[in-house]
């Protein structure tokens, strides 16, 4: 025997309005949860490009110093800070930088700077604006190895 199906007449395909909306808060749930998650990884790395081209220029300057017995200053590089995007390697003072011979891979998060060069002290500094909220971050690194920030510096 074969079975009969009876046809309601109501043959629609798809979903019901309220299983749309349900797919819809979920979707705004992990958007929620997801884009600052996102945009926190973001700025880890770029504080980590800060860090790492810092420690750069500090071992640099020693073996600078060590040659010609003072400390380079240099100019800020790029000559704008950077807000929140990467830019090209160029401008301000990249001459010294380049005569202390540092230059980074590809773009950079942040403007470079030595000050306070002499025969005993230098003071690195890395500044940007991070976030795009017109206020600059600006992490630091001396001499003596020690590093700062608006964060705690050794937090990432």
């Amino acid at each position: 025997m074969q079975a009969h199906t009876r046809s309601t007449g109501n043959d629609s395909r798809g979903f019901s309005l309220t299983e749309l909306m349900i797919t819809m808060a979920i979707i705004g749930i992990l958007a929620a949860v997801t884009i600052p998650a996102y945009r926190n990884h973001v700025r880890k790395v770029m504080i980590a490009e800060a860090k790492a081209n810092l420690g750069e220029i500090k071992i640099l300057q020693e073996a600078y110093r060590a040659e010609k017995n003072t400390y380079l200053a240099c100019g800020a590089t790029p000559a704008a800070i950077p807000s929140g995007s990467p830019v090209s390697w160029a401008g301000g003072g990249i001459a010294n930088f380049t005569t202390l011979k540092f230059t980074p891979s590809g773009q950079v998060y942040f403007q470079y700077a030595v000050t306070g060069a002499s025969t005993t002290a230098f003071t690195a500094t890395a500044t940007a604006d991070l976030d795009k909220n017109g206020t600059a971050a600006t992490y630091t690194i001396t001499n003596a190895g020690t590093v700062t920030g608006p964060v705690p510096a050794n937090e990432y």
